[in-house]
């Protein structure tokens, strides 16, 4: 009489769990760092867009955030004049300069890695000679302007929550003073009662605004985007 079949063992693959899904990667040592500077970093490694970023070249996933706006806006192309507030590290200008922008500065107060044609300053940008700066490496107005500057924070949230309102509002004045007519506008802001306000400030000045949430942009994030085209010109007095 024959044996019958036996059955195959099959072992079941590592790193992951009886569901089939990998489980997060988790570091192995925390190197004396503190349980939120620890769950940032799980939080890198494990990230999709962090990954991608890795593997394309580009120096944050940040550059995804502005890979999406621009896909359904097409305003970074060649001849395009644009000045990239906040660039460290400097994934918006790789972005720009990818998809053919040779006419762009940006200023942050972090030093920032050498991107040719790109000029960039390290000063503050709320520095009064800081805009004029701008003004003259770019060589005329912009046809847009970019911001996705964070300040510095003291930890006491009230206080970080003016720095991070008033360091959009220099962004808005600086673009309504400097933009061409029909230029566009995009800044990194926060929900709350303050982005309301900046949305009807915006709409005085541009024919559209929206609020936009990239998919690169965390879902447990208040951040959000300010998108706004078609700027009407200067401000009269």
């Amino acid at each position: 009489m024959t044996e019958p079949p036996r059955k195959r063992m099959v072992k079941r693959p590592t790193g992951g769990t009886d569901e089939g899904r990998p489980q997060p990667a988790r570091l192995k040592t925390a190197k004396m760092r503190t349980p939120s500077q620890q769950a940032w970093l799980e939080r890198q490694i494990n990230d999709p867009f962090s990954a991608k970023a890795r593997a394309h070249g580009y120096r944050s996933r940040a550059a995804y955030k502005l890979t999406e706006i621009d896909d359904k806006l097409h305003v970074l192309k060649p001849g395009a004049k644009v000045i990239d507030l906040g660039l460290a590290p400097g994934g918006w200008t790789q972005v720009a300069i990818e998809r053919g922008v040779r006419d762009i500065v940006g200023v942050d107060l972090l030093p920032v890695d050498p991107m040719p044609p790109a000029h960039i300053l390290q000063m503050d940008f709320t520095d009064p000679s800081c805009g004029p700066m701008l003004m003259d490496l770019l060589g005329g107005a912009p046809d847009v302007v970019l911001s996705d500057m964070a300040p510095n924070t003291v930890g006491h949230r009230q206080t970080d929550h003016l720095r991070i309102v008033g360091l959009i509002e220099a962004a808005v004045d600086f673009a309504l003073e400097v933009l061409k007519p029909g230029g566009v506008f995009i800044a990194k802001a926060f929900q709350g009662g303050e982005t309301a306000e900046l949305i009807a400030h915006l709409k005085r000045h541009f024919t559209d605004v929206k609020n936009f949430k990239p998919k690169a942009s965390r879902a447990d994030s208040s951040e959000l985007y300010l998108v706004a085209t078609g700027f009407k010109g200067r401000p009269t007095p």
